[in-house]
């Protein structure tokens, strides 16, 4: 299928964004309860409270494109851990375990910080202007 292969850049932006925006909305309901969920108004000092800030903070970055690289590495960091805290002692599989879309998670921001942000991307647009000065 490499009739797609030309949008290739353009579509590493749009996984970017819609990765960055899907955890970002963890970190709101922690951290800004929006959406108000179960996770709303927990302790900040707790582990889960500590991963809203990361969701947020990286999440946020991600979406713009801006640090993307250490941004998607932190996360792709904080998703492991909270598989193997939280749901690899539920049992091995992630089908069973829940934890189907944080290792999904894990890897798409594992390949982002590998692959960088893409051409749609404040990282991308100050590269561009780096280079013209």
């Amino acid at each position: 299928m490499t009739f797609l292969s030309r949008y290739q850049s353009i579509l590493l932006s749009i996984l970017r964004i819609v990765a960055g925006l899907l955890v970002l909305q963890h970190g709101t309901t922690k951290l800004l309860h929006f959406p108000a969920s179960q996770m709303s108004g927990i302790s900040l000092t707790s582990p889960p409270g500590l991963a809203g800030i990361v969701e947020l903070v990286c999440g946020a970055l991600v979406v713009l494109g801006l640090f993307t690289r250490p941004a998607a590495f932190l996360l792709a960091g904080m998703t492991a851990v909270a598989y193997f805290m939280v749901h690899l002692p539920q049992g091995i599989y992630p089908l069973l375990n829940g934890g189907e879309l944080v290792a999904l998670y894990c890897f798409a921001f594992l390949y982002i910080s590998a692959a960088g942000p893409g051409p749609i991307s404040l990282d991308a647009a100050m590269g561009q202007r780096e280079q013209r000065e």
